[in-house]
């Protein structure tokens, strides 16, 4: 149907654009926070901040969308308050006034990725189609974003970082209003929801491995800038690694699905964690440049296809009543507790020691969610029965 290639389309457009924002400021930002003669503490603490507010914003705003049922006027006003409050983070100096923007800016910035993946959740069980075709374009913008304003900031300075993120957020505003209207209706007492997830030992376990696989994970996007210059790179070579890590994710993203039908979904997140683990690992050797470079596109096979992966577990393995819910629950843990974490452990590691034992530190936190996950595959999984989508008028 045209209007589905429209909405297919639009939906793309909108990930691609998100994805680009967010490649154009987390990973320069700790770079700019330590060119402005922050310490490595101050710095993990700063950057700590989004992900520890996401622990708590995260699923306040499933909730939210599950109950109003209007995902699209809250995901409008987060963009817009996300790409003003981003803004003015380049007008403060004070450490002090930082924090305060910083959790400010987090709570309304968390509601970004758990609620658009809420409505392309339902949207592509209603059409058929597969998460991880529309989710490789938020990697291709993420990629390019970096090599393009890590490009930009090297000839205009680092303020670029910021217009670059808040003008690309700002653009999402005019796809929103497309965007598909279903979401799916809550069905139950959120908080008996809340409590029907807890009572599900596989979900307990699924989250604690995204607690170890993803924090480091998400805690790389703002430390491998200072990897990259600590051996010898530049910020243009910044960007090119970033552009090979984050870019070789959308091919695997696109062939995620046959992947899950050929060998199912828990060998394919086992084999991720490992890969993640093993490179993170490498990096404590302190390998040249060259080797680095070379080993990025090793995030596509780990990011690339546990982030599709994850998804579908969720929708395979959650009530469909609680699913919007339990999308948050996962990206607050992956993006919000394990971020948290590794990110002010990693930057008091740098301080305490160097980058390189940061990266260790990533590599034993990834092993313990490999060996999770093993636990996990062992165990009896429940189905999810078939969602009941409502179209909102």
């Amino acid at each position: 149907m045209v209007e589905n290639r429209g909405t297919s389309l639009n939906m793309k457009l909108f990930y691609l654009l998100v994805f680009f924002s967010f490649g154009s400021l987390f990973p320069l930002l700790g770079v700019y926070f330590k060119d402005t003669g922050l310490s490595g503490t101050e710095i993990g603490t700063l950057l700590s901040i989004s992900p520890v507010v996401m622990i708590f914003a995260q699923p306040l705003w499933g909730m939210i969308t599950d109950y109003t049922q209007r995902p699209r006027g809250i995901l409008a006003c987060s963009l817009l308050l996300t790409s003003l409050l981003g803004f003015a983070v380049m007008y403060l100096n004070d450490y002090v006034w930082l924090i305060l923007l910083l959790i400010v800016f987090s709570f309304f910035q968390s509601a970004i990725v758990p609620v658009s993946d809420s409505i392309l959740l339902n949207y592509v069980h209603r059409t058929g189609k597969e998460y991880g075709n529309y989710r490789l374009y938020g990697a291709i913008g993420f990629a390019v974003s970096v090599l393009i304003v890590g490009k930009l900031s090297e000839a205009a300075g680092l303020q670029a970082i910021f217009f670059s993120f808040s003008g690309a957020l700002l653009l999402t505003l005019f796809l929103v209003r497309a965007m598909p209207r279903e979401n799916q209706r809550l069905q139950g007492n959120l908080r008996s929801g809340i409590k029907q997830l807890a009572k599900m030992p596989p979900f307990m376990l699924f989250l604690l491995s995204v607690f170890l696989v993803f924090g480091p994970i998400f805690a790389n996007n703002f430390y491998f800038g200072f990897y990259i210059q600590e051996i010898g790179g530049t910020l243009t070579g910044v960007g090119i690694a970033f552009l090979l890590s984050a870019g070789s994710e959308a091919p695997f993203m696109k062939f995620a699905g046959g992947a899950f039908r050929k060998w199912g979904i828990m060998p394919i997140m086992m084999f991720a964690s490992f890969l993640s683990a093993a490179r993170w690992t490498f990096y404590f050797f302190e390998p040249s440049l060259a080797v680095v470079m070379a080993t990025t596109v090793v995030q596509g096979f780990s990011v690339g296809l546990f982030i599709p992966a994850a998804m579908e577990y969720l929708r395979n393995h959650t009530p469909s009543e609680a699913r919007a819910t339990a999308v948050a629950l996962y990206t607050a843990i992956g993006n919000g507790v394990g971020s948290w974490f590794c990110t002010i452990i990693g930057g008091m590691l740098i301080d305490s020691y160097s980058i390189f034992a940061t990266y260790l530190f990533f590599g034993i936190m990834s092993i313990a969610g490999f060996l999770i996950l093993l636990v996990l595959h062992k165990m009896p999984q429940q189905k999810a029965a078939p969602s009941t989508i409502i179209v909102s008028k």
